[in-house]
């Protein structure tokens, strides 16, 4: 083992959504930065076009493509129900926000003052709007205040007459079901029926890689390396010095003034704990001795979801796999006691996934799918081995609040009697009741059958957060400071989706990205 360098003014682990976002920003304003990615580091020229196109599926469905840029071997059970399967992360630069369906909504205001109320000062509405309008170019809405014109993150929306037919049938149920209309899905206080804007130019996906990374490889003051496995953070007392790398070549150090993990919601617990910081109990059976007690990897919220599947008539739209799978969404709140704003949602589905990754299946399903905006079921992640290379296991614990199941219930209730409106109707092969009849004979049989099926056969959105969470510095549930240091220690910081009290109500893609512009300030 030994030291490769030192000098360093910021060591990122992690050039993902986050992570690239800092180490960019921190770079241009003069640090000396070393940003560490366990995957690939490529130019933007380099990846593949699948990846580019504007439905994920395609590439990610490939075991010939996926093994490049997901971690094929990381895996999660859903419910206590349910089998454990693969949970895609995306491994390489740009990290998750190269291999996600590029939806680029941003969380409701009242997500930040949330934060705020929970200990996270300098997180409300009004500090984090600046920085989501900074991060973006706006196609459509770039003149309005509270948008960004000039941002590295391009803002698209399909033009509706490129829409699929579930997109334009889902919209014209909703808005007769007496959804109003939202053609700004993220403009402050948005709700209803609106278009889904994607991070996508020209049709094809923009990643943190390229709109952050790729402008500023020149400069001689960050280094990328890819490659560089992170096993531990390395301390001198209660201060961060460094971090223990491993290499298909070797296992060296790096060391730095600051050190910023920003590995995700699954592999940067995992860091901490190999690094002896996390729950006792959890630290000590990987054989690691205990630094600090923290809730390291507890807490973690991701969406649960259910798809209601459809026949569709005639060939798919989109039909091509340069066509975007989806494009509409209707936002609400639920009706329910404890419901906040905008905790529901309901997307079009214009086809499934084995339907855009194998083109011998013409079956032509589509469907809509509903899910928890906001949810209380937590999890946890769970660190099996102290060697680097053996893969979490994540247990997201969906629906385990009694609550959830009864507001994605009558969630699905709503979803129902949308896809049996005239509208969904008209677009389909044969009756909606006749796919998935086991659904059916659910919703029929009541409560506790359909919550027997919910746990059985609920998704997630690939929308880890929390596992190192932000908060008051006395709370039991707190990881991290309101600037993301964690507690108990100086010159560590955890800056990526971990640190969000709860699961945002919206994809994570954005305010991970605003996370790293938050940071890059504050350094």
């Amino acid at each position: 083992m030994h030291t490769a360098s030192s000098g360093w003014d910021l060591v990122v682990v992690g050039a993902g959504s986050a992570g690239a976002a800092l180490a960019a920003r921190c770079a241009e304003r003069g640090m000396r930065v070393l940003l560490l990615e366990a995957g690939a580091d490529y130019r933007s020229a380099e990846m593949l076009d699948v990846w580019r196109l504007p439905n994920t599926a395609t590439a990610l469905m490939n075991p010939n493509t996926r093994y490049a840029m997901a971690w094929t071997d990381l895996t999660a059970q859903r419910t206590d129900a349910q089998p454990i399967g693969i949970y895609w992360r995306g491994k390489g630069v740009g990290g998750s926000s190269a291999i996600n369906g590029q939806i680029a909504i941003r969380p409701p205001l009242e997500d930040f003052d949330l934060w705020a109320s929970m200990g996270c000062v300098g997180w409300s509405a009004d500090d984090a709007l600046p920085y989501l309008a900074r991060l973006e170019t706006d196609e459509e809405f770039a003149s309005a205040p509270y948008h960004g014109d000039s941002g590295p993150i391009p803002i698209h929306r399909t033009p509706d007459y490129s829409w699929g037919k579930v997109d334009r049938a889902l919209r014209e149920a909703g808005l007769a079901a007496g959804f109003k209309w939202a053609p700004d899905v993220n403009a402050p206080g948005a709700t209803g029926v609106s278009p889904l804007p994607s991070s996508t130019s020209a049709g094809r996906r923009v990643t943190t890689n390229d709109a952050y990374l790729e402008p500023r490889r020149d400069l001689p003051n960050l280094v990328v390396r890819g490659g560089a496995l992170v096993d531990r953070v390395i301390f001198n007392g209660r201060r961060a010095i460094g971090v223990e790398i491993v290499t298909s070549s070797g296992v060296y150090r790096e060391t730095g003034a600051e050190i910023v993990l920003s590995a995700g919601a699954i592999h940067t617990p995992a860091i901490l704990m190999r690094s002896g910081i996390g729950p006792s109990t959890r630290v000590r059976s990987i054989g690691v001795p205990v630094r600090l007690d923290l809730p390291v990897g507890e807490g973690l919220q991701d969406h649960p979801a259910l798809m209601i599947p459809m026949m569709l008539s005639g060939r798919g739209e989109p039909g091509s796999l340069l066509e975007r799978h989806t494009n509409c969404t209707i936002r609400y709140t639920e009706d329910g006691a404890g419901s906040q704003a905008n905790d529901m949602m309901i997307i079009a589905l214009n086809m499934n996934v084995l339907s855009h990754s194998d083109a011998t299946l013409d079956e032509n399903v589509g469907g809509v799918c509903v899910w928890l905006n906001q949810t209380e079921s937590r999890g946890y992640v769970e660190v099996r081995s102290a060697d680097p290379h053996c893969q979490p296991l994540v247990h997201e614990r969906l629906l385990s609040a009694r609550h959830d199941r009864e507001r994605l219930s009558r969630g699905v209730y709503t979803a129902v009697d949308l896809v049996r409106r005239p509208e969904m109707r008209a677009i389909c092969r044969v009756p909606i009741e006749d796919v998935r009849p086991e659904f059916w004979d659910a919703l029929q049989a009541g409560k506790t059958s359909l919550d027997d099926f919910l746990l059985l056969h609920v998704v997630d959105g690939q929308h880890a957060t929390s596992t190192c969470r932000m908060g008051f510095d006395d709370a039991a549930t707190s990881v991290v400071d309101s600037d993301c240091r964690v507690l108990g220690t100086d010159g560590l910081r955890v800056v990526d989706a971990s640190v969000l009290p709860t699961v945002p109500r919206a994809n994570t893609n954005l305010v991970a990205i605003m996370l790293g512009e938050v940071m890059a300030d504050r350094l």
